[in-house]
């Protein structure tokens, strides 16, 4: 599925990363824990959480993460838009709440890792 797929699935609008919107994703996390996203995302994820704080570009940077969802209609600062921007990482903003939101993505297909 397409970071493109995934906009069109959420209703979201882009915030920054038009460059790659036709990348594949393979896999969904939904976290507001940075520390699990550390230890449990894979290559080729897009993140989704609530936090909007510079840390979860950071977190993102770290495990490859080329794609943010922020849930709850939550607008991240335009810092961290900056940010991710300098990362190339595509910035999504949806109105869902993150269990409607990651519900909607594993109907359309995309899954989670098992541990």
């Amino acid at each position: 599925m397409t970071i493109l797929e995934i906009m069109n699935i959420l209703g979201a609008e882009l915030l920054c990363g038009q460059e790659i919107i036709d990348k594949e994703i393979l896999y969904a996390c939904g976290s507001d824990l940075m520390s699990d996203v550390l230890a449990f995302v894979k290559d080729h994820t897009i993140l989704l959480t609530g936090l909007t704080n510079p840390q979860v570009v950071r977190t993102a940077e770290m495990m490859d993460i080329s794609a943010i969802v922020f849930v709850r209609g939550k607008r991240p600062a335009d810092e961290v838009i900056k940010i991710a921007a300098e990362r190339k990482m595509a910035v999504l903003l949806t109105k869902y709440k993150m269990f409607t939101a990651c519900g909607l993505l594993y109907q359309a297909g995309l899954r989670g890792d098992v541990i």
